[in-house]
């Protein structure tokens, strides 16, 4: 089954002649893809024949009802009417040359009225703007002038920090001079400890071989005591043997 084909008829009336309105009407029905055409009338409205499936054409009549500027659309009268099965395409129905002239001649003035209106909201906007740039140029001499303090205080910082440079070099240098007073104290001190070293083990040695002394005097004393007790008692036995 194929689509159902209906037709309207449309009368728009408004600010729609000299302005590009027909453009804006015949770029709406090539891009929706339906047949018809636009045309100027002497009554300074515009008639619209459209033809295709009935919702691309509710489509097509919303879109005429809010056309890009300079148009302005103060009413749409719609008919509906007879099919043209013959109109393929939609197009633009010229009138007398002189008039074409005259609508092209008159939508480029409705046009640079248009952008020139826009260009005095513009020029206002552009004085508040300079204003603005004129509040801003005196804020910027504020700063300046903070500028200028901080740019001093930054000398005194620069000042100073020169001054803490100077006295990290003098406490470097000191530390280089503690640092070699360190290492002759440390060389020092392995010396020391190699001396105390040398006479802790002489002194060992020493009393190793007292302590050996010691153990023979002590053996040959009590060898030397047993002896006198061993004669001792021959005295004793002898001296009993010659008693009476």
């Amino acid at each position: 089954m194929g689509r159902v084909l209906k037709a309207y008829l449309l009368k728009v009336a408004g600010k729609v002649q000299r302005v590009g309105y027909r453009r804006h009407v015949l770029e709406l029905g090539q891009e929706l893809e339906l047949a018809g055409y636009v045309r100027n009338e002497k009554d300074g409205t515009v008639t619209i024949f459209a033809q295709g499936d009935e919702e691309t054409l509710n489509r097509f009549i919303e879109a005429l009802k809010t056309p890009p500027p300079p148009a302005k659309i103060k009413k749409i009268e719609i008919a509906e009417t007879r099919p043209k099965p013959n109109l393929k395409h939609f197009q633009i129905r010229y009138n007398k040359l002189a008039d074409e002239l005259q609508e092209g001649f008159g939508a480029m003035q409705a046009i640079f009225y248009t952008y020139w209106e826009e260009f005095r909201n513009y020029r206002g906007e552009f004085r508040d703007y300079r204003n603005e740039f004129r509040d801003f140029r005196g804020e910027f001499r504020d700063f300046r002038n903070e500028f200028r303090d901080f740019r001093g205080e930054f000398r005194e910082f620069r000042g100073e920090f020169n001054d803490f440079r100077n006295e990290f070099r003098d406490f470097r240098d000191e530390f280089r001079d503690y640092r070699m007073e360190f290492r002759e104290f440390v060389n020092r001190m392995d010396a020391f400890v190699e001396r105390v070293t040398r006479v802790l083990e002489a002194l060992t040695e020493q009393s190793k071989r007292s302590m050996e002394i010691l153990e023979v005097v002590a053996r040959d004393s009590r060898e030397t005591r047993e002896m006198l007790l061993e004669a001792l008692k021959m005295l004793k036995e002898v001296a009993s043997k010659s008693s009476p």
